[in-house]
């Protein structure tokens, strides 16, 4: 009868703690190209704390967010829907009143759910997490507060945690870092950016910061295993959209939309893999409950679980991954469209009679130099001119071929007409499943709409 009874109590054990629910630590980039990361091949970049955690954990090569925009991005990861059913297909604005996020549906599975530094999304009541103090709010800034006192309390909880981080580096204003640990002449510019002393003394001081980004990835987790809870915790790190430089944020090219994505947890994820696996931000949040053990169908998001992917016994449902861009209130109306399947990229500018205009890149040279320095050399730079063309004149169909055009220089539209138009098709049906009018969208009156939250 004992030995039964034991029996009976170590089953019970197993169980509960095969069942144990994970931490979950969210650490999140802002404004940082995947390319310009070591894990991705940058020749530019020191990231010693992100190579390690590459090292202990699943790198995907194929990771992209819907909108490269910071507030329609983040809306996305933390309600596993796309920017127009949460509401926020615009930058600067809000997510649909009644809609439920990763606060909601964790809190009701007992999670403390907070997070620490950049924020931006909102309403509150979309959006309640618990506010971790230490870490900068403010992406503007010429200065970063970092204190990990609040992140360090955060994980002593109790109840299982799930805490981001939103870092406020590399975005712009690029004052942090010391840039002469990058000297100019040393830089290895990628082939969609053009070559001006300007451009290279930038790139500098975007590169430190995103040293500095990579320090701070480093003191958070070791703030992590101090805690004593690195072995029971999901670690997620991503670079967020692409940077602000012309061809990266604010584009639906890959430049924009690629991000880089790393997983780890000991002992569930296998260590030193790379995945090509086709994944978005959107799926982040069914992956998450998929994992925890809750049917993440039957919430109605738009994302797909990923968890076989990070258990190395399966590849991904996704097929495509999807993208848009709403160029209000950023500049004038220019919406765009796209849709990928990981080898083939095709973009359908929707306003192509008129030229782009980004305010915040082409309109405000206090703090980057890169597109003046472009115009101002354009006479006699080739590249600057046909980058500055590029970016402003665009046709109404783009077509990639993403494994050898990896920045999208090469439009090979009239190349594949056929396939082009599969892609076209499979876009028009994601589009009407979205309840997306295309560029009705990009209008004051449904900004406005938007920011009552009643799109």
């Amino acid at each position: 009868m004992r030995l039964l009874i034991c029996i009976a109590f170590i089953l019970v054990a197993l169980q509960t703690n095969a069942q144990k629910k994970p931490n979950m630590l969210i650490i999140l980039g802002d404004d940082c190209t995947y390319s310009d990361l070591s894990i991705y091949g940058s020749e530019n970049s020191i990231t010693p704390n992100i190579d390690k955690l590459a090292n202990e954990g699943l790198t995907f090569d194929n990771a992209f967010v819907s909108s490269s925009m910071c507030q329609p991005c983040r809306s996305e990861l933390y309600t596993g829907l796309y920017p127009i059913r949460n509401g926020a297909a615009w930058n600067h604005s809000r997510s649909k009143d009644g809609t439920k996020s990763i606060v909601h549906h964790l809190k009701e599975q007992g999670y403390k759910v907070g997070i620490a530094g950049k924020v931006h999304v909102r309403p509150k009541e979309v959006f309640p997490f618990d506010m971790v103090s230490g870490l900068e709010r403010s992406c503007v800034k010429e200065t970063a507060e970092f204190s990990s006192d609040g992140i360090s309390k955060f994980m002593q909880s109790e109840e299982p945690f799930c805490l981001v981080i939103g870092l406020v580096s590399p975005h712009l204003p690029w004052t942090l870092g010391n840039p002469e640990n990058f000297p100019p002449e040393k830089i290895k510019l990628p082939s969609y950016i053009a070559d001006t002393k300007e451009t290279r003394e930038d790139y500098a001081r975007y590169l430190a910061e995103i040293q500095v980004m990579d320090e701070k990835v480093g003191k958070i987790l070791e703030v992590l295993k101090q805690s004593g809870k690195e072995k029971e915790t999901l670690v997620m790190f991503s670079s967020e959209q692409g940077s602000q430089m012309p061809g990266g944020k604010w584009t639906n090219w890959n430049t924009g939309v690629h991000t880089g994505l790393v997983f780890k947890w000991k002992g569930h994820i296998p260590q030193k893999v790379r995945t090509d696996a086709l994944v978005q931000w959107v799926d982040v949040l069914p992956t998450l409950l998929d994992i925890i053990g809750k049917p993440w169908q039957d919430y109605g998001l738009d994302g797909l679980s990923f968890k076989k992917v990070l258990e190395g016994k399966g590849k991904s449902d996704r097929q495509y991954a999807y993208f848009i861009h709403n160029n209000l209130p950023e500049g004038t109306a220019y919406p765009i469209r796209a849709v990928t399947d990981g080898k083939y990229h095709y973009v359908r500018n929707l306003m192509p009679e008129s030229i782009y205009l980004q305010r915040y890149l082409m309109g405000n040279t206090e703090n980057q130099h890169i597109w003046s320095s472009w115009m101002f050399h354009s006479n006699q730079n080739e590249k600057a001119a046909a980058m500055i063309n590029r970016y402003m004149h665009r046709p109404a169909e783009e077509f990639y071929d993403m494994e050898n055009d990896p920045y999208n220089l090469n439009n090979i539209s009239q190349e594949n007409p056929e396939l082009m138009e599969k892609m076209s098709v499979v876009l028009d049906k994601w589009m009407q499943e979205q309840g997306d009018p295309g560029s009705e969208m990009d209008t004051p009156k449904m900004l406005k709409k938007a920011r009552a939250g009643a799109l």
